[in-house]
């Protein structure tokens, strides 16, 4: 008979199941990404449901999803429940809007490149690239995104 999965995790289970650095655990649960809790010998111990926890959270930050808006796509999910498909789709919607807008700059930089680098200077009040709208020149003349030390 199969051995049955243990419903409590130490920190380096988690680590090595869920394929990250110990130290990645600990940052995760810092963030509030994560919740666990200490035994009396004040051992970190996880429920199970922490794997799949950060599976969510590993496939966001591929997805360039930023750490502040994982946790809150995360915050009305308890720590003990394990992630099932139609919270993915809840993420996914909360995601989708971000996402497409980051596709969308990154097309554009991807047809507009070639001319920024044809004129070699990044400074024009046109560069849709360096300066969209123009946004820049209302802070003053002179470098605003490159500083030289």
């Amino acid at each position: 008979m199969p051995k049955k999965p243990a419903a409590v995790l130490t920190v380096g289970e988690v680590a090595r199941r869920s394929g990250i650095a110990v130290s990645t655990v600990h940052f995760y649960e810092a963030k509030g990404l994560i919740e666990g809790w200490r035994t009396q010998g004040n051992q970190r111990r996880y429920h199970r449901a922490v794997l799949r926890r950060i599976a969510i959270i590993r496939i966001a930050q591929r997805a360039g999803i930023p750490l502040a808006r994982i946790r809150e796509a995360l915050t009305d999910l308890p720590h003990d429940h394990v992630p099932n498909a139609r919270d993915w789709q809840k993420f996914t919607d909360e995601w989708r809007g971000m996402l497409d807008d980051r596709i969308t700059r990154l097309l554009q930089l991807r047809d507009q490149i070639a001319s920024c680098i044809g004129c070699g200077c990044l400074s024009l009040e046109e560069c849709p690239l360096r300066n969209p709208d123009d946004v820049m020149g209302e802070e003053g003349a002179g470098p605003r995104r490159l500083k030289l030390r």
